[in-house]
């Protein structure tokens, strides 16, 4: 069974984008996806230093609870990311864990590329945001940094579910339809990350 990271950027347990990343994973689950949840909130993680102690092993010098987080980000084979919109760019607890993932940058960039590794095959992933302003442009700064993100994890940005003029806790409730949404795009994600895992021949 392939294993699908859920990750809840949102400062608030029960926000819009918790609730919406919770049918997500419903979803994912009813269609027999091995789903693990991580909540960004309840983990102390520490700014990226920018002390490049990683440049040895790719792995991230400070130790701190992004640790265990950075070993299930590389072992899941999709992975689901919410955070409301701050400024046009994601929770800054999804930012320290991406700027933390510089590391991967480090280790897919500078290790790897020097060592001409061959990546492993792509994997994929789910994006769902909510903004409280109706702006054209709400979504386009986050969008770039799930970009470079997903890079360094090799994942394909499969979907992404934006949601504007949303702020106060429980407005998603509101909106039915939207939590229909989610919950039928982790069904059809956790299908998805399945058809693309590696098939494995027969023992020799």
């Amino acid at each position: 069974m392939e294993k699908i990271l859920a990750v809840y950027g949102s400062p608030r347990r029960k926000g819009n984008t918790a609730l919406l990343l919770r049918e997500a994973v419903r979803g994912a689950r009813d269609e027999g996806a091995d789903v693990e949840e991580v909540v960004l909130r309840d983990l102390k993680i520490s700014p990226c230093l920018e002390i490049y102690g990683c440049r040895k092993a790719g792995r991230c010098a400070i130790q701190d609870d992004f640790q265990p987080l950075y070993d299930q980000l590389l072992a899941c084979r999709g992975l689901m990311l919410a955070s409301p919109i701050f400024f046009y760019s994601v929770s800054a607890h999804a930012k320290a864990m991406i700027d933390r993932c510089q590391s991967l940058w480090v280790k897919k960039y500078w290790i790897d590329e020097s060592r001409m590794v061959i990546r492993e095959p792509r994997r994929l992933g789910l994006f769902i945001a909510v903004g409280a302003t109706k702006g054209p442009r709400l979504f386009d700064g986050t969008l770039l940094t799930l970009r470079y993100f997903f890079d360094v994890l090799d994942m394909e940005l499969w979907k992404s579910l934006l949601y504007r003029g949303m702020d106060f806790e429980g407005d998603v409730l509101k909106q039915p339809e939207h939590l229909e949404e989610a919950y039928g795009a982790g069904r059809e994600f956790a299908r998805a990350v399945r058809q693309s895992a590696p098939e494995t021949g027969p023992a020799q």
